[in-house]
């Protein structure tokens, strides 16, 4: 159950036998079922989960009551609303699993208790944030500067296990773009493959 996050963690860190027992210790394995929301907009974050199993999704919802998509977690990856966990403040994302999943938690306390007692992990930490900075960013520029179909084209590439996993709504949604235009550049880019 905790290899996977031991290897995540190993890659920034080298942790003792007993660092890595209190590691696992402190982390809450949950299995969530697909279509379960774990966060809503106004509540208070108090989880960073780790995608141990699953796809999970987080978006916003728009002043036209339209769902915006933020970003898709899978294996691997961490959730949450980082703001609100940090400042114990009302969120504004929702955040929902798509698909069965299985989760190793953080809370606040565990995550306090964590660093205090392991502090080489908050370079495990402070890497993970400065990755999902890098993304972040790298995200603004791609919707400011590139065209749809090279949004769709860099989405395939970065993810591309992410189309066979949830709605192509959602990925249209993720790319700014309506379903009918994704399934026209999914159509076009089929045959230049062809081509």
């Amino acid at each position: 159950m905790f290899q996977n996050i031991n290897n995540y963690a190993a890659r920034s860190v080298n942790l003792t036998a007993e660092e890595t027992t209190l590691f696992n210790e402190l982390l809450e394995y949950r299995k969530v079922p697909k279509k379960t929301r774990l966060l809503a907009a106004g509540d208070i974050c108090n989880f960073e989960a780790y995608v141990n199993k699953g796809c999970i999704r987080e978006y916003i919802i728009d002043e036209n009551g339209a769902e915006v998509t933020l970003q898709f977690a899978v294996e691997d990856w961490w959730v949450s609303d980082l703001a609100s966990f940090q400042d114990q403040s009302p969120c504004t994302m929702y955040i929902e699993t798509l698909e069965d999943c299985e989760l190793l938690i953080l809370t606040r306390d565990s995550k306090e208790r964590l660093l205090t007692e392991v502090p080489k992990l908050e370079r495990m930490f402070r890497l993970m944030l400065q990755r999902h900075l890098t993304v972040i960013q790298k995200r603004l520029f791609k919707t400011i500067s590139t065209t749809a179909m090279e949004k769709y084209l860099e989405f395939i590439n970065r993810y591309p296990n992410i189309p066979q996993r949830v709605p192509q709504h959602y990925i249209a949604s993720y790319l700014g773009i309506s379903p009918e235009f994704l399934s026209k550049l999914r159509a076009r880019n089929l045959k230049k493959q062809e081509n």
